[in-house]
């Protein structure tokens, strides 16, 4: 007994000494700081930087000591894209988002920073200004009421969101409305002139100061000074260095997610899809109208299937508007193979692929009337894929007149030295060839080409009709140099 309890003793001290210890080190594991990621957003706001957000936002952990850091720096962009990329934000539950603008969050930029938690800016950089504007004749023009409203709104949900002035942030979308900032029972007030009229004379001469902040037909744009100032900046930084100390970020690991190669291909595919439709429609009309199938063909397929596959990849395209396009190739093959010249079957493949190209460009098919925006999409997307069908037909016009004929092939000299053993005579006159004569088809008449009559090679041409090669033949008439044939049926 006595010496069963000192090595029991012993036993149980180490035990706990291991349980200690590892309790220690998952204690520090646990207490390990997490990862701050960088998400860099530059330049337009389009359906390929809306991808590239959602995919980032996956990859983070969204747990409750992740910190995600937003850089902003944009002039704005596509309504429809911003929109995502608010959504995308909104729906971080538990990580904190920073928006930590570099240069400018304009227009779309400046509704996409609001949307985080917190809102930090760098010395001398600015944010508002995000009046809906379209393009005319006369240059940019401000889209009226009904476009307006429904950013106003959801301006005001982010705001009262995160802790922002609500009025002030409206303030950015509508050039109409003047705000002030007064001092009422002891606090400091936003509230725009309608508010401010509704008050009541004795409510107003309570007010013990009263500044104008935003004038009646001016947009609320702020450097950094003025947007700590009323509210939305939490501070002022000279870097990206001095935030992560300001906010107690320092300890902590930085993790920056960049753009992939594929996700740059994917945004300079956008751009250039205005392009791509017309090589790839311009490509098939060439082929129909010309023998066989060969390497235009294979460029518009190929142009189009880049249109399309890159729409897919931001989330605008999906089986629907695949079906409609294939639906369109198979009208042109068979336009192409079956039919000959260009008639319904081409036309109503162009008219299927272009309705294809225009749903993959957007993400609706009829525009919603309480987002007005959409039909400015659809028109400009209307007007994109009708001027790459007319910039088409006059490209392969010019292919088919220009191009197609300086390719033919060439023979250099001495000419004495190519062999005569397809030679002969082409005048009728010489020959004892006469209407009503039936032949072979050598090659494929469509409608021209060559056929055998009577042992001898003839350069023949139908009435319009598609001959396969191998066909019987007859010789219908025969006017100089040009002998015309028709095909002989089976029965005959």
């Amino acid at each position: 007994m006595k010496r069963f309890f000192p090595k029991t003793g012993w036993l149980i001290s180490a035990i706990a000494i291991i349980a200690i210890c590892g309790y220690g080190n998952m204690a520090l594991s646990q207490q390990k700081p997490a990862n701050v990621y960088v998400i860099p957003i530059s330049g337009d706001v389009e359906p390929g930087m809306a991808a590239f957000l959602k995919r980032a936002l996956n990859d983070v952990p969204d747990t409750a000591d992740t910190v995600i850091v937003v850089e902003m720096n944009t002039f704005g962009g596509r309504v429809d894209s911003a929109l995502e990329m608010v959504d995308a934000l909104i729906n971080v539950k538990n990580a904190k988002t920073i928006a930590f603008v570099t240069e400018k969050a304009i227009s779309a930029g400046a509704l996409i920073s609001l949307a985080c938690n917190k809102l930090v800016m760098k010395n001398n950089t600015t944010i508002g200004d995000c009046a809906p504007i379209t393009y005319s004749k006369e240059g940019p023009k401000m889209m009226g009421e009904k476009f307006q409203s429904p950013l106003r709104a959801k301006f005001r949900t982010l705001a009262r969101r995160n802790g922002y002035p609500a009025v002030l942030a409206e303030a950015m979308v509508t050039a109409d409305m003047e705000v002030y900032r007064v001092k009422l029972d002891g606090k400091l007030v936003y509230m725009d002139a309608q508010e401010y009229q509704d008050l009541g004379k004795d409510r107003q001469d309570s007010i013990t100061s009263k500044k104008t902040v935003v004038a009646k037909g001016e947009l609320l744009t702020m450097d950094d000074s003025e947007a700590h100032d009323l509210g939305f900046s939490s501070m002022s930084v000279a870097g990206f260095e001095e935030m992560l100390t300001q906010l107690k970020l320092a300890d902590r690991p930085i993790t920056r997610i960049q753009e992939s190669w594929s996700e740059g291909l994917v945004s300079l595919i956008g751009k250039l899809s205005p392009i791509l439709m017309l090589i790839g429609l311009g490509s098939l009309y060439t082929e129909i109208k010309s023998p066989g199938f060969g390497v235009p063909g294979i460029v518009g397929i190929l142009c189009l299937s880049l249109v399309f596959f890159n729409q897919y990849l931001v989330g605008l395209a999906d089986y629907t508007e695949l079906l409609i396009i294939v639906t369109g190739l198979v009208l042109m093959g068979f336009e192409l193979f079956v039919l000959p010249g260009f008639g319904i079957s081409g036309i109503a493949g162009i008219i299927c692929i272009s309705v294809g190209l225009l749903l993959s460009l957007q993400d609706f098919v009829i525009p919603d009337p309480n987002l007005p925006w959409e039909k400015e999409i659809l028109i400009s997307n209307m007007l994109s894929v009708l001027s790459a069908v007319l910039g088409s037909f006059l490209l392969a016009l010019f292919i088919l007149r220009y191009v197609f004929p300086r390719l033919s092939k060439t023979i250099q000299g001495p000419y004495l030295a190519t062999t005569l053993a397809d030679a002969r005579l082409d005048f009728p006159a010489a020959t004892t060839l006469q209407a009503g004569q039936t032949g072979t088809a050598i090659t494929q008449l469509r409608p021209s080409g060559k056929a055998d009559i009577d042992g001898e090679r003839y350069d023949v041409v139908t009435q319009g009709d598609f001959v396969p090669k191998g066909s019987r033949i007859r010789v219908a008439t025969i006017k100089g140099t040009k002998i015309t044939v028709v095909r002989i049926d089976t029965d005959e």
